[in-house]
């Protein structure tokens, strides 16, 4: 398992933009921690990163938002699970769908529907260590998210504090 600190919604934010700049069709990016933990925040940075044409927002009341980006037709899926009741209620959101692999998938709260979840996926826990200071510990499973993480790992290294 891997960590990461964060000491600033800035630094969220500018760690999700890191990785959200090496994702790629198949990636799936899980989330957990409790309320505030900055999860959002972090997908904010991813959506920026990736390139998204409109802002990453949570999705909380619509569970799912679709973005793309302008120079090409990948597709990022920002999923918010944290409404859900049930994992039973995974299908109703097209989850089959969204997690065919055509796409980018980051779900916020994956927690709450991880029997839907492939095995192979990089996820990232967020645990609160004061008001600002986050830490983040990764594990990815499958050799596609673990050159993810290690790729990310190297882009945060070059780039510095």
């Amino acid at each position: 398992m891997t960590r990461l600190r964060s000491t600033s919604p800035a630094e969220t934010s500018r760690l999700g933009k890191h990785l959200g700049a090496l994702l790629g069709a198949g990636d799936v990016v899980c989330l957990s921690g409790g309320l505030g933990a900055g999860k959002t925040g972090f997908c904010r940075g991813i959506g920026i990163g990736y390139g998204a044409r409109t802002q990453l927002t949570s999705p909380s009341y619509n569970l799912v938002h679709e973005h793309q980006r302008a120079e090409d037709a990948t597709r990022l899926y920002h999923l918010d699970c944290y409404r859900l009741d049930d994992a039973m209620e995974a299908p109703g959101l097209g989850i089959d769908d969204i997690l065919d692999g055509s796409g980018i998938v980051v779900i916020e709260w994956a927690g709450r529907i991880e029997p839907f979840l492939p095995a192979e996926r990089l996820w990232i826990d967020f645990d609160m260590r004061g008001e600002t200071s986050r830490d983040l510990h990764c594990q990815a499973v499958g050799e596609r998210h673990i050159a993810r993480l290690a790729g990310w790992l190297r882009a945060l290294e070059s780039d510095g504090p």
